[in-house]
């Protein structure tokens, strides 16, 4: 595992949860409003992790936690990333997956072996602007096949939009919910300006306002069975 950044406590990040956040470098996607820029390139900044050292830092900390993100980066193009999370399960800890769905046969390893318990899957746009957000080219039977793998609901989850009127127009997201119509939780995510974005001219973009981001909560009501405005 390529990791290369650890946070001892997050109460927000793995909903209901107590838990630690692994990061791993390198990512398939270059979004520019992305905010973890050093990991998705893999700078040569960031000082590599010892995953063993992790697991100890982990098992020292069991008791204060329920369970452990694991983040980045992009995780599912991590090949050992099935043998991390099995160290992480032995000390009877959960464990969030947070992924972009590049890589549905890790997904369904993971899910298969039983080694997640929440996955958190970034819906970038509908089907037809991929491309255009990821600013890659993206392999969209991938994407669609990692939706209906986590819509099965063997695992908990949530998707989840970064919402930015730049990117995504109200109508943008009226054809989210087509498209993923029946799932469980969507979840807007206001947009935040952050200092190591991938596009540093995202810093001065308008965002929704919280009515805005309201009303299109409410124009995807028949789609969802909750959403939720992640500010």
């Amino acid at each position: 595992m390529l990791i290369k950044g650890f946070q001892a406590t997050t109460l927000v990040d793995y909903p209901g949860e107590i838990a630690a956040i692994v990061f791993v470098a390198g990512c398939d996607f270059r979004c520019p409003y992305c905010y973890n820029k050093s990991l998705v390139l893999n700078s040569p900044d960031l000082i590599e992790l010892d995953e063993d050292k992790i697991i100890e830092k982990l098992a020292k900390r069991k008791k204060l936690l329920d369970g452990v993100v694991i983040s980045g980066g992009e995780p599912v193009l991590q090949k050992d990333l099935p043998q991390f999370i099995e160290k992480i399960k032995e000390l009877g800890l959960k464990v969030k997956l947070d992924t972009n769905g590049t890589n549905p046969d890790m997904i369904q390893e993971l899910v298969d072996k039983n080694l997640i318990d929440f996955i958190a899957m970034d819906i970038k746009a509908p089907l037809n602007k991929y491309n255009e957000i990821a600013r890659v080219k993206v392999n969209l039977e991938a994407i669609k096949k990692s939706v209906e793998l986590i819509m099965q609901g063997k695992v908990d989850y949530e998707f989840r939009t970064t919402v930015l009127p730049d990117l995504l127009t109200r109508q943008d997201f009226l054809e989210i919910g087509k498209w993923l119509k029946g799932a469980r939780k969507y979840c807007l995510q206001q947009f935040k300006a952050m200092p190591d974005m991938i596009d540093a001219s995202y810093a001065h973009k308008r965002t929704y306002t919280l009515e805005e981001l309201k009303e299109i909560k409410e124009s995807l009501s028949e789609f969802f069975k909750e959403i939720e405005i992640r500010s």
